[in-house]
C-alpha cells in the first residue's frame, strides 16, 4: 500500500482514536463507532496500533466482539443511536455553555450516527 495513504489511514485513526477516548469522558459523543472505525482505519496503517488497539484492556473486548458477530443488529444500532442523541441533547441544553463546543458535540454526533447507522454493517439476530 502506497506510503501516504498509510500515513493519512494512521492520522484518521488517531484522530477517531480521540474522539471516542473523549466520547468516554463527555456525554453525547459517541465512543463505540469511532474506536470501531480507528481499528478499521489502524489495520489498514499500523499492525503494531492495531495490535495494541484490540488487546487493550479497556476497549479490545468491544473490536473482538464485533468482528465475531461482523457488524451490530439493527435493534443495537437504534438503541445506541437514541441513547446518544439523548446525551447530546442533555449536554448541549444543560450542560455545554460554549456554542462551538455545542457545535463540536453536534458534529460530533452526526459523524457517530452516520458511522453507527450507515457505515457499520447490519447484521441479523441469529
Amino acid at each position: 500500500m502506497n506510503q501516504m495513504l498509510k500515513g493519512i489511514y494512521l492520522v484518521l485513526g488517531t484522530l477517531s482514536l480521540g474522539l471516542g477516548i473523549t466520547g468516554i469522558f463527555i456525554p453525547g459523543l459517541p465512543t463505540t463507532p469511532f474506536i470501531l472505525l480507528t481499528a478499521g482505519l489502524y489495520i489498514r496503517s499500523s499492525d503494531k496500533l492495531y495490535s495494541r488497539l484490540v488487546n487493550n484492556h479497556y476497549i479490545g473486548s468491544y473490536i473482538s466482539e464485533f468482528q465475531k458477530k461482523k457488524g451490530l443488529t439493527l435493534k443495537v444500532k437504534i438503541y445506541s443511536i437514541i441513547l446518544m442523541w439523548a446525551m447530546i441533547f442533555v449536554s448541549v441544553t444543560l450542560l455545554i455553555r460554549p456554542g462551538y463546543v455545542k457545535i463540536l458535540v453536534l458534529v460530533t454526533g452526526i459523524i457517530g450516527t452516520v458511522v453507527m447507522g450507515y457505515i457499520l454493517p447490519t447484521i441479523s439476530k441469529n
